[in-house]
């Protein structure tokens, strides 16, 4: 005797229910984009599905979970699903939803919010070349591997590369003003890259670097993210600035190697978080030595360049700048970047990879918000 149907179609809500959608990582019943969904008497289940926008990049994998899901209820025979496309209307409730408010509103920097538990860690170094770039994808990496919801704005506007050392090749999904940040590895990530043709330059002035890193702040959907990095462009110039007035809360990780040239300049670059009043957390050494096959250490760039920069920032700021790692000069680190997969992944056992897992690992705590929550402050008498 086969099931009644109206139980069968309950079953296959609760089916649905379990279907994420693959940007928003949301129920696709709680986003509104299950239409309907009908059970025929020969047990075929008829699924009309609305997509966010035409031409989404993401159907077949929405059309291969939802049939994995469906199928799976007793009872159901096959499912067959009809793609549709959300109205402006529509689009606009599901804007409004995820940002908690009318769509009409203006977009806020969620990160710069009282109540956020991000922890926001601007990537910064004084000079190119020094590696920044692939110490800010290694880390997004292996925090997320730890099971922690991460993002990567990459603030380098002139010299984006992160989206290809992570393997980021997805364009950003646009729901009316509210862009859908691509995904790889599980971290979340926007670029500039990503909107511009080919590997066209891009020749802004301060005031549009401004807005694009404000864009890539309030117009992504985030998500609630423990850590959002953000790769910096060298130095200390306009997107530094734009940084400390859109994020004053950004803490600042400074990436340096061990020659004193470049330790010199990354001084300067932390510096400027007494001018930002922003807390600097550490140094990072990176390209430190060679590991040699006899066990040996070859110290190409010289030594002692991270200590030396984490100890005067210390006493020019006034607060304590640990040195949080130094990480080994190794070819795979390159050779995972450019393939776009970072070597805390490829090769989770290298002594880099081993370096930039400690330093992850202490940049793991997600911030606990004082909002509502009493400090035990008592006043004192006059």
């Amino acid at each position: 005797m086969s099931a009644p149907v109206s139980t069968v179609n309950d079953a296959v809500l609760a089916a649905l229910a379990t279907v994420n959608d693959p940007e928003i990582r949301r129920p696709i019943t709680e986003l509104g984009m299950v239409r309907s969904a009908e059970v025929g008497e020969d047990g075929v289940v008829r699924v009309e599905l609305l997509l966010t926008v035409a031409g989404c990049p993401l159907k077949d994998k929405l059309r291969s979970d939802i049939t994995a899901a469906v199928g799976a209820v007793s009872g159901v025979s096959g499912v067959e699903i009809e793609f549709g496309v959300m109205s402006t209307e529509q689009r606009q409730e599901l804007q409004a939803k995820l940002r908690g408010g009318g769509a009409t509103e203006e977009p806020v920097i969620p990160f710069a919010q009282p109540g956020s538990r991000t922890r926001v860690y601007a990537v910064a170094s004084g000079k190119g070349g020094v590696g920044k770039s692939s110490v800010t994808v290694n880390l997004a990496a292996a925090l997320a591997a730890r099971g922690l919801s991460v993002g990567v704005v990459d603030a380098d506007i002139y010299g984006h590369s992160v989206p290809r050392m992570l393997g980021a090749d997805g364009r950003p999904t646009r729901v009316e003003d509210m862009i859908m940040p691509p995904q790889a590895h599980g971290v979340k990530v926007i670029s500039i890259g990503m909107f511009t043709a080919g590997n066209a330059a891009v020749v802004w002035r301060g005031p549009m670097l401004h807005r694009a890193l404000q864009q890539f702040l309030a117009d992504v959907y985030w998500g609630d993210l423990d850590v959002l990095l953000l790769d910096l462009p060298p130095g200390t110039g306009d997107v530094a600035i734009s940084l400390a007035q859109l994020l004053p809360n950004a803490e600042i990780l400074v990436v340096t190697t061990p020659q004193a040239a470049a330790a010199e300049v990354a001084e300067r670059a932390g510096a400027i978080a007494l001018q930002t009043h922003q807390r600097v957390v550490g140094v990072i050494e990176n390209m430190s030595w060679l590991e040699l096959p006899d066990g040996s250490r070859m110290e190409i760039f010289g030594a002692g360049g991270g200590q030396t920069v984490a100890d005067s920032l210390t006493q020019t700021i006034g607060a304590s700048v640990p040195l949080l790692g130094q990480v080994p000069l190794d070819t795979r680190v390159r050779e995972a970047g450019d393939e776009g997969n970072p070597i805390v992944l490829a090769e989770p056992d290298s002594p880099a990879s081993k370096a930039l897992g400690q330093v992850a690992d202490r940049l793991a705590l997600r911030r606990e918000s004082l909002l509502g929550k009493p400090l035990g402050l008592k006043p004192t008498g006059r």
